[in-house]
């Protein structure tokens, strides 16, 4: 672990000012066996914080690779939380896959270069970039290139099936649940739900399954707006109308979604491609209604909060728009990695001091609980302010704390566990201190 955490408000000039040369002969765009030597070329230059793995194969046996980058890649660090970047969900837009190679490189070498902004990151996150969730639809796409790529030649797999469209629907689930008190999060999966999957859906949520995400985003092309939960409303399909569909945490949905957009050269500006969103933010409802997605999935089916980042008006842009994007995406890409520091974080533990796996941490007034990871660590966004926060697991007493967040790092904070009674499990919960040690048209799908 590295020195604490501190907000890098003047990073932005040092990044420019610090990396590979931007000129046109570094950008390109990579087809799959391209994209693969770059990634496998990283994994060379920085053998001893990067690993690539595959989490499964595409409809037409392609790889999904995954470079991650750790101080000890391979391995998950108590307290060290875990994030992801996905791109090239949507095969035809591709402008998220090739950020996410340059972005890799450039991680690679800040890293050589000593830059202690991306030393800590690398030291103190484990970080997994997944270049393209759609290696398939991407072949069709570039076989049109960007001068007569179509708007929807290349979006869905192999088999034409639109991955964001493809994930079990927990909104409805959920939206039943509030209304009747029950579970607010990690929600159960339909049955026989791995056989109603395309095989890219499928290797996600084993992925997911796999690691304790904590925070995510997804880069998509079409527009230029972050996006963030929900994307399904919760009213009836009434057409012409949205409606504003937010989350038990909207308040740091919207925080972090405005993280990126001002970070970005000109998303926060609002005007872009001809539509118009206050701070280059939205919420998904209320843009236009979306099913079965993957950013909705996320955050009822893990403790990962995420959203979809729109980056450019052409979803195929030529290869000589690629500088400019990474200029205007870089610092961005940084400053939103660095949310996952935030809130608070902690062990759970039994009165022996043995880590409590999947122990669920509860926030008063947030109707969304977390859960600790196999290790018994947990992690938790949250602005600043003064929070109640109770762990409980079966067969232990709840423990309650209060604790103050703070702008910068994650505040520790941990959590003892007594076994409860055997003659009564239903204990009220002790109390203590902190321990200090645009509406989608019928034959044209958003961009999303």
């Amino acid at each position: 672990m590295q020195q604490p955490w501190t907000l890098p408000w003047l990073c932005a000039l040092l990044l420019g000012l610090m990396g590979f040369l931007v000129s046109g002969s570094d950008f390109q765009h990579h087809k799959y066996e391209d994209m693969v030597r770059a990634l496998f070329a990283v994994q060379s230059e920085c053998p001893y914080i990067t690993r690539i793995y595959s989490i499964g194969h595409s409809v037409e046996g392609r790889h999904l690779y995954v470079l991650e980058f750790s101080d000890n890649p391979g391995n998950h660090e108590a307290l060290e939380p875990e994030f992801k970047y996905v791109g090239n969900m949507h095969g035809n837009e591709v402008l998220g896959r090739e950020l996410l190679i340059k972005f890799s490189q450039f991680l690679c070498e800040e890293y050589r270069n000593r830059n202690q902004r991306i030393v800590r990151l690398i030291h103190d996150t484990r970080i997994h970039i997944l270049p393209s969730m759609n290696p398939d639809g991407y072949e069709v796409a570039a076989r049109q290139g960007p001068e007569f790529n179509g708007y929807l030649v290349g979006r869905g797999n192999a088999r034409e099936i639109d991955l964001n469209r493809d994930f079990p629907d927990l909104n409805a689930l959920m939206y039943y649940y509030e209304k009747t008190k029950g579970r607010n999060h990690h929600l159960p999966l339909p049955d026989n739900w791995e056989h109603q999957v395309q095989p890219e859906t499928l290797a996600v949520i084993k992925w997911m399954q796999n690691y304790n995400f904590i925070l995510s985003a997804n880069l998509h092309g079409g527009a230029v707006v972050a996006n963030y939960p929900f994307d399904k409303s919760r009213d009836g399909r009434i057409r012409g109308r949205t409606t504003y569909s937010a989350t038990p945490d909207d308040k740091i949905f919207r925080k972090l979604a405005r993280t990126y957009s001002y970070a970005h050269g000109w998303m926060h500006k609002g005007w872009n491609c001809g539509d118009y969103f206050d701070e280059g933010i939205t919420n998904g409802a209320s843009w236009y209604s979306l099913s079965k997605g993957m950013q909705d999935f996320n955050y009822l089916y893990t403790n990962c909060f995420e959203i979809t980042l729109e980056l450019s008006c052409d979803k195929f842009p030529p290869a000589s728009a690629l500088p400019r994007e990474w200029l205007g995406n870089r610092e961005a890409l940084v400053s939103y990695l660095e949310q996952v520091h935030h809130g608070i974080k902690g062990m759970v533990y039994d009165e022996n001091n043995n880590p409590i796996s999947k122990a669920e941490i509860s926030v008063a007034g947030i109707n969304h609980d977390v859960t600790a990871g196999v290790d018994g660590d947990y992690f938790r966004l949250l602005l600043p302010g003064t929070y109640t926060v109770t762990a409980s697991a079966p067969g232990y007493l709840p423990f309650t704390s209060t604790v103050t967040v703070g702008p910068a790092e994650a505040i520790q904070l941990h959590f003892y566990l007594k076994p409860a009674p055997k003659q009564n499990l239903k204990v009220k919960p002790h109390h203590g201190r902190r321990n200090l040690s645009s509406p989608k048209a019928p034959l044209k799908l958003g961009p999303r």
